[in-house]
């Protein structure tokens, strides 16, 4: 997700809306693993204990495996299915899946590995609530960040550090969405309301859709910006990619994966909690201090993702 935990007062509305504090976290006793290895077949990755809940609350986990230099413990079950909250940012988000694919406790060499968690959407390409299946992950911080009118949007790529953008297994990907693609998600009247603000938004309603992903540790907000993400898509994927979901781990969630050789088997899924731009007539600053989106974006990426998740168990 782009979180905007770096405000003292977004923290504080984020903390009020998840019903816990800033220090709290979801860690619900269990057996801890024997020293066996676990077979893992799919591996669910969130990235705080807000995403995390409801594949607690849903799906027995029982087991416990504590991996050094994860982040958090992750929950298992005996028949393949763990999830593992990995931490904000693409910092924790590498060294804790990197740890987990090193870990002696683990037998990941099978495994499917699946990203569930909340972004930022612009409004013209995605409505709150709704569930996006990545074919591209694009990095939007490497490059060049310039003064407006130094360059398009401010922006040139500068070099591929081979990091920069990665393409999804297509055939995977198509399959998440054929079998999600007509689930009824949740929604509610606080993003509603927030949809009714936007052009084009009134009426709309969370639904399933295949577009791509842009992955930042600066969390921005604005129109200008938001145009920039998609600019930075165009070059990177030469003009394939459409930008509907901002989030801030998954081109590191991708690398580790990469290079362990198991990039062919990973999905990115992200629900939108929040629009990237503010509407007509809202400061920037009003838009950071909400997101209206929250309630049905935490609960459609449990519904849809574990609905492939399940899937990939049984087949």
């Amino acid at each position: 997700m782009r979180y905007i935990y770096a405000a003292p007062v977004v923290a504080l509305v984020i903390a009020t809306m998840l019903g816990i504090s800033a220090s709290s976290q979801v860690r619900p006793r269990g057996p801890v693993a024997s020293p066996g290895r676990l077979v893992v077949r799919v591996l669910v990755l969130t990235m705080f204990d807000g995403e995390t809940a409801p594949w607690l609350a849903k799906e027995s986990l029982p087991l416990l495996v504590s991996v050094p230099g994860a982040h958090a413990p992750l929950h298992c079950a005996r028949r393949g299915l763990c999830v593992a909250t990995i931490g904000e940012g693409k910092s924790n988000a590498a060294a804790s899946v990197t740890a987990i694919l090193d870990s002696a406790q683990l037998d990941v060499r099978r495994s499917y590995f699946l990203t569930a968690g909340i972004a930022g959407t612009p409004p013209r390409a995605g409505t709150l609530g709704f569930a996006a299946w990545a074919r591209w992950l694009i990095d939007w911080d490497l490059g060049h960040h310039l003064s407006p009118g130094e360059a398009p949007h401010g922006y040139l790529p500068g070099q591929d550090v081979g990091t920069n953008v990665y393409q999804l297994n297509g055939a995977l990907v198509d399959t998440a969405y054929r079998l999600t693609k007509n689930l009824r998600l949740a929604d509610s009247p606080e993003a509603a309301a927030a949809r009714g603000h936007y052009p084009g938004q009134a009426g709309q309603h969370p639904y399933v859709a295949v577009c791509d992903t842009v992955t930042d540790d600066d969390y921005w907000a604005g129109q200008e910006p938001s145009q920039t993400a998609q600019y930075i898509t165009d070059l990177r994927t030469k003009g394939q990619g459409h930008y509907c979901t901002a989030q801030q781990e998954d081109n590191a969630t991708a690398t580790a994966l990469a290079r362990h050789g198991y990039l062919d088997r990973y999905l990115s899924l992200r629900t939108a909690s929040d629009f990237d731009e503010p509407f007509p007539g809202q400061s920037v600053l009003d838009l950071l201090k909400t997101l209206p989106g929250y309630q049905p974006a935490v609960e459609n990426e449990y519904l849809v993702g574990s609905t492939v998740a399940h899937y990939l168990l049984t087949h």
